[in-house]
């Protein structure tokens, strides 16, 4: 296959807004765009008669980048992805215009410039940015004319028109967290947290994760009349957007704390500016949790990876599921899937292959599903000449990555399907139909009837809510008992620094020694549109 090498220095006399200032390290690249920054195989190509040319990207535009964030962190305190599928940043992303890039200038006089009032208000991007004065998922009538009434702080008239999205019936997790956001700012000395989601890219993730933050601010501001908790949206498309959302979060005086991001390069850039800037971030990152007697969360900085809470997740789902495996067949032979773009997918792989050879299995055969002659029905008739019995998804669910694990299983007949978290997902159910049948899922929690947390979901949201949800609810329960402590940056970022014991959370964090399963099986609880819902095991 044909190679090229990308430095992040465009060659052909044109200039692009991904570019990373000052450039990277070489890099060998066998896809399009180079995955560190984005830039296309013909910026490497010198030109000798060179027109420059600058491309500038609006807000609004799109762009290919070639990685995108890992969202839908895989437990409590992490969110975002993975999906990678946090999990697993090759995707359109909206970019901004490269800093030497000729600026459109505002003339504004001193008396004329807009009131900051709200995060988008001092934003180098504002229409990435809602506390309610702009619909960023799903619009309806009613939430447009809340919209309007909040951005011109007419707080009981934005009340009563967000107030139809706030209830159960709606199952609207944006108009309920603008409709608790109005009730805070009527009533002032709201504290403001910013959740960084993947509305551009994966809008069912973002509703998911928003619900568990809905749920935690009303039950926050419920019991904190005093000091109500506000919520601002940041819609992360990924790439170089992971930065400038960084930028102006920090830039706005109100966020005293951010949950979300991914491990993707960009976002690794987005952290080390929250970190140098002292506003505290959740991160899978930047996040340990004690594993032995009470659960303490702290952050750590981004270089100590000794401690990272998503490698000790990833290995505890990887152990959980080669030991799984072992007790389904004796000594497991496995082939194994994964692609090569996911941070979230590589770490995944190499931790399954690890722990597979402690039952006596063996890995038959590794396959890369970004190569250009993928083919699901080759590589499981290869597979299956090789000995393999069970079929590992170690897929993360950017792009094409459902589709082709439903082509696998699809043709993966009478062998045992394995896979992790970023499958989880109503698509792979409703795809699948009975060729996922019997599908196991490691995921950081199980919808159970009997959960106090999955009551109350049943009731607020009239149906299942995932695994992101409820990991999405403790992360907030984290930051909130931080900011109770101090509405002070500086504060907030010590508090998590020392640690914060969790208490009432609704992941067990025995996960790091036994991950919960799932499995795809026939019922009338899954998504519309399927016949299959997941059961614990």
């Amino acid at each position: 296959m044909t190679t090229w090498q990308c430095d992040g220095i465009p060659k052909d006399g044109k200039t692009y807004p991904q570019a990373i200032a000052g450039g990277h390290e070489p890099c060998e690249n066998t896809t399009p765009d180079c995955p560190i920054c984005g830039l296309p195989r013909e910026a490497m190509d010198p030109v000798t008669t060179t027109v420059k040319t600058t491309v500038v990207v609006s807000p609004g535009g799109t762009t290919r980048v070639g990685q995108k964030s890992n969202w839908l962190l895989p437990f409590a305190l992490i969110i975002t992805a993975l999906t990678a599928g946090l999990g697993g940043w090759s995707l359109l992303q909206m970019l901004i215009p490269k800093p030497d890039a000729s600026p459109v200038v505002r003339e504004e006089t001193p008396d004329k410039q807009p009131k900051a009032t709200f995060v988008s208000n001092t934003a180098k991007n504002p229409d990435l940015f809602s506390q309610g004065e702009k619909i960023l998922l799903n619009s309806t009538p009613n939430k447009e004319k809340g919209a309007a009434a909040f951005k011109r702080e007419d707080w009981s008239n934005a009340i009563a028109d967000y107030q139809p999205a706030a209830t159960p019936q709606a199952n609207d997790p944006e108009g309920k967290i603008y409709y608790n956001n109005a009730k805070a700012r009527e009533k002032g000395n709201q504290n403001t947290i910013a959740v960084v989601v993947p509305i551009a890219n994966d809008p069912n993730s973002a509703k998911e994760i928003l619900r568990g933050v809905a749920r935690y601010q009303e039950e926050f501001n419920n019991s904190n009349p005093g000091n109500p908790l506000e919520i601002v949206i940041a819609n992360d498309g990924g790439g170089l957007q992971s930065k400038a959302i960084a930028d102006d979060l920090i830039q706005s005086g109100q966020v005293l704390a951010v949950m979300g991001h991914g491990i993707d390069p960009f976002s690794q850039k987005a952290i080390e500016s929250y970190e140098k800037e002292g506003l505290a971030i959740l991160s899978p990152l930047t996040t340990s949790v004690s594993q032995t007697g009470k659960s303490t969360l702290k952050t750590i900085p981004l270089e100590d990876k000794s401690q990272e809470v998503l490698g000790s997740y990833l290995e505890a789902v990887a152990k959980t599921l080669a030991n799984y495996a072992s007790q389904q067949e004796n000594s497991p032979s496995v082939v194994l899937f994964y692609n090569s773009d996911s941070p979230y997918s590589q770490k995944l792989k190499d931790s399954f292959a690890k722990a597979i050879k402690e039952p006596g299995g063996q890995i038959v055969k590794e396959i890369d599903t970004t190569k250009a002659n993928f083919n699901a029905k080759t590589a499981i008739d290869q597979a299956k000449q090789a000995g393999a019995r069970v079929v590992f998804l170690a897929l993360s669910k950017d792009g094409d990555r459902i589709d082709q694990a439903v082509a696998i299983a699809q043709e993966s007949s009478g062998m045992l399907l394995l896979g992790g978290n970023e499958l989880y997902t109503p698509d792979i159910l409703i795809q699948g139909a009975d060729s996922i049948d019997g599908l196991v899922l490691a995921v950081p929690w199980s919808f159970q009837a009997t959960d106090p947390f999955a009551k109350d979901a049943l009731k607020s949201w009239r149906g299942r809510v995932s695994w992101r949800t409820a990991t999405a609810y403790d992360s907030m329960k984290v930051l909130g008992e931080a900011i109770a402590k101090s509405s002070d940056r500086a504060t907030v970022v010590e508090t998590l620094n020392r640690g914060i014991t969790l208490q009432g959370s609704t992941t067990d964090f025995n996960i790091f020694n036994q991950v919960p399963l799932v499995r795809a099986n026939r019922g009338n609880e899954g998504p519309r549109g399927s016949q299959y819902q997941f059961d614990p095991i």
